[in-house]
């Protein structure tokens, strides 16, 4: 019996439904396996319909045309190495989160996931069934376990399962999206599992872009000991054949390079970049623009466009009204130069002008407020709908998870657009997001080198300029604190009272408490936006717009 086994590693960035597309990137990948001599292709979780599928995955069309293009894989892929692909499996009652292993022109195993995922982002207990206990399944010389995804997430269980039923090898595929500092937590768990069992691991993901989530690969190995023998790229497609051979005390992954993985800033804003990218390319959009306002908020996104479609795929428009700053005028220019981008100047002042005078007879006796404020922000929203429409260039939004999250925006005006690449971007984190921008550079950004945001953009006080003098601070607690009360009532979950005890006022932290739900409506209706962290607005935070409870407990 061989000592040897090859295996090809597919970190790949499916399309969700593109079945033929997604396939064909398998059968690529399965050539350059057979060219190398490959025993197994591998490919992640649920690789041939995308990531995730929702609802879609239980429209019976859908799993039917999954399964018949499985078939048609193992039949076009009959003359080489075995392929390991997940896809959906219907037995005729029940719908499983499977894994295929293709052989010789047939499914020579199916592997059915057991635990299913359902908190943060993951509703799997809605969409599939739990599969029962399986052992491992044979290829050349060695028996392999698949855990696939959460199954190998969970101490003496399925894994564990595995190694005590003959598996002398851990291939775990996933579908296992971004958030800050993920990567330390899936080592960690590998690394116990491979302690529990004894067995070499390996955690194979996808990479890519699917509405709100990102998928990052950063796909590894472990051997026993947890010792790092493989570390695949974060965010790249990847494609890597990688050695294990039979030793006196089993099997074990040859080492092969490492590659670094960077720091949290630059995944960040890496996420941001390639979530806009896989959403522009996989919706067909080729072009965006954006207000650009001569603030921080705008800069960065005109930054992320640029880096992820290039600048000439990016137009800026300038809206000024006669509260607009000279510097703000100019800022905003800067930054269009700087980047590269078109910048186009569309003064509203005729337009608000217009509006005004037809409300008027309306208005007569009321004082001038937030209304007339707002008017400002939606007539710049309808002129920049109108550009998209006029030329197919997708707007982005660009309000900062600070915003979003005490509704400090205007819906029908400054909200308006189709994606949002700084959603899950606390404000105080814009601000160091522009400084680390301006000091690197990499080569996937698609945008120039070096300064491209002024610093005077960065350390100027940030306001919506739709009065005399205006000031965000005028309506809100400084940035540093008001970030520390949000992450505290939405990414900690904590009570008013603990955050009370930490010495916030109260009376700031039951403000910020209460226009975060009563901004619900407005997160309802507003555009997707990468996935930084584990709570952000959409799936991993999931509240009623009705709600007229309070916390109480810091009286």
């Amino acid at each position: 019996m061989s000592d040897h086994f090859r295996l090809t590693l597919a970190q790949l960035n499916p399309t969700v439904g593109a079945l033929t597309a997604n396939a064909d990137k398998a059968r690529d990948a399965w050539s350059q396996a057979k060219a190398a001599d490959a025993d197994m292709l591998a490919l992640p979780e649920a690789f041939l319909t995308g990531y995730q599928c929702q609802d879609l995955i239980m429209r019976p069309q859908f799993y039917t045309d999954a399964m018949a293009e499985i078939d048609s894989l193992a039949a076009d892929c009959a003359d080489g190495p075995a392929m390991g692909i997940g896809a959906p499996y219907h037995d005729g009652g029940d719908l499983y989160n499977a894994y295929y292993i293709l052989q010789g022109g047939n499914i020579a195993a199916r592997v059915l996931k057991q635990r299913l995922p359902n908190e943060t982002v993951f509703d799997e207990e809605r969409l599939f069934t739990p599969a029962d206990p399986q052992g491992p399944y044979a290829l050349g010389p060695i028996r392999i376990g698949t855990p696939i995804c959460e199954d190998a997430w969970h101490p003496e269980d399925v894994c564990e399962t595995l190694a005590e039923s003959g598996a002398e090898f851990l291939l775990v595929p996933n579908g296992s999206p971004y958030y800050r500092d993920k990567m330390d937590v899936r080592i960690n768990h590998m690394v116990a599992r491979v302690v529990e069992t004894g067995l070499p691991l390996i955690y194979l993901n996808l990479v890519g872009g699917q509405d709100d989530q990102v998928f990052d690969g950063g796909t590894f190995g472990l051997n026993p000991g947890g010792e790092l023998a493989l570390q695949m790229p974060v965010f790249d497609e990847d494609i890597r054949h990688v050695d294990l051979t039979r030793t006196e005390d089993g099997w074990r992954i040859e080492k092969s390079d490492l590659t670094p993985i960077p720091d949290a800033w630059e995944q960040d804003y890496r996420c941001m970049v390639e979530g806009l990218r896989d959403y522009m390319g996989k919706t067909g959009f080729q072009k965006v623009l954006l207000g650009l306002s001569g603030g921080i908020d705008s800069a960065i996104v005109a930054t992320i466009a640029a880096d992820a479609l290039g600048a000439e795929n990016v137009r800026c428009v300038m809206l000024p009204s006669e509260y607009t700053s000279q510097g703000s005028l100019d800022d905003a220019k800067a930054v269009a130069d700087n980047l590269g981008c078109r910048y186009d100047f569309v003064p509203i002042a005729e337009g608000r002008a217009a509006i005004t005078n037809t409300l008027a007879p309306l208005f007569e006796g009321t004082e001038e407020g937030l209304t007339e404020e707002n008017i400002q922000s939606r007539l710049r929203g309808l002129f920049l709908m109108a550009l998209s429409n006029k030329f197919g260039e997708m707007l982005l939004t660009t309000g900062n998870k600070s915003e979003v999250a005490v509704g400090y925006a205007t819906i029908y005006g400054d909200m308006a657009g189709g994606y949002n690449p700084i959603k899950d971007l606390y404000k105080t984190r814009v601000f160091e997001t522009c400084r680390w921008r301006n000091a690197n550079h990499r080569p996937w950004m698609a945008g120039p080198a070096g300064e491209v945001i002024p610093p005077r953009i960065i350390d100027k006080p940030p306001s919506a300029e739709l009065r005399e003098d205006q000031k965000d601070e005028d309506s809100l607690p400084p940035y540093d604190v008001l970030d520390a009360i949000l992450t505290g009532l939405v990414d900690d979950e904590k009570s008013v009272a603990d955050l009370v005890t930490e010495g916030f006022d109260q009376a700031i932290v039951k403000k910020v408490e209460h226009l975060i739900f009563i901004s619900e409506y407005k997160r309802f209706q507003s555009a997707p936006g990468p996935r930084l962290t584990m709570r952000s607005f959409w799936l991993d935070r999931r509240y009623p717009i009705v709600n007229r409870w309070r916390d109480t407990s810091a009286r």
